[in-house]
């Protein structure tokens, strides 16, 4: 059965206190710079988003202490985003991963809390002998378990930019300063190494939220397909809000 409302242009369905930011995203409390790219810079989005950002949850807490005692915190922004007027949740970081079962379970709309995500289906695009590999903030408080919530194969090929002089620190130190051309670097050695590791990498994925501003530096280094959160984000936006089209104005048609 159609929904009544959908049948009318001039008649709509109200509930909510903001419309057209659909996607509502969970924030860390930090300080570092959220360049142009970022996911905590708005004018990253080609659309609106709606943010909130949860109380105690520093990157040091969330990526290197698994969120401990957190839950509860980005479960109580969460549902204040549905309230507000959200269709879906994401967050801006790939580790919390973790609470994907939970947040889901709790907020009752759709809820990608990490770009991770993506590498099952990035894998099923590639063709046969190629695999995918993905970096990461901090390969080395990285765990089966974050894996398991987003879904991905423990044996995917994995490189952390912890290895680097500038990004990782910067981001997990919480800095009040950011060398965008030194994390740069640092992703491109990443990425090298990655390559140099597993020579049949077909595509690469970015878990950090914050490596959005240098994904296309890496597609422009390798000659490799990269996704991001911003991938996900805009793809999971436009199922929750679809564009509408205009009606068909081909004077050619019978």
């Amino acid at each position: 059965m159609i929904p009544e409302n959908t049948t009318s242009a001039t008649v709509f369905q109200g509930g909510k206190t903001v419309y057209g930011a659909t996607v509502g995203i969970l924030m860390l409390e930090t300080r570092f710079p959220r360049v142009y790219g970022d996911i905590g810079n708005a004018a990253t989005w080609p659309f609106p988003v709606m943010y909130r950002v949860v109380p105690g949850a520093s990157p040091d807490r969330v990526v290197r202490q698994r969120g401990e005692g957190l839950l509860e915190a980005f479960i109580t922004a969460g549902r204040d985003l549905v309230r507000h007027g959200a269709d879906g949740i994401t967050t801006n970081c790939g580790f919390l991963a973790l609470f994907q079962e939970e947040l889901s379970e709790a907020l009752a709309v759709p809820v990608a809390t990490s770009s991770l995500m993506q590498v099952p289906s990035v894998q099923r695009l590639l063709p046969p002998g190629k695999q995918v590999g993905f970096l990461t903030i901090s390969a080395a408080t990285l765990t089966p378990d974050h894996l398991k919530g987003a879904g991905v194969d423990p044996d995917t090929p994995i490189v952390g930019t912890d290895a680097g002089r500038h990004f990782s620190r910067a981001i997990l130190e919480n800095e009040a300063e950011l060398d965008v051309e030194a994390s740069r670097r640092d992703l491109l050695e990443a990425g090298a190494t990655l390559l140099r590791k597993h020579p049949d990498i077909g595509a690469i994925v970015l878990e950090c939220t914050n490596m959005v501003p240098y994904a296309a530096d890496l597609r422009r280094a390798f000659g490799l397909p990269v996704y991001s959160i911003y991938t996900l984000v805009t793809w999971f936006q436009a199922g929750l809000l679809p564009r509408r089209f205009p009606p068909q104005l081909d004077d050619t048609r019978p």
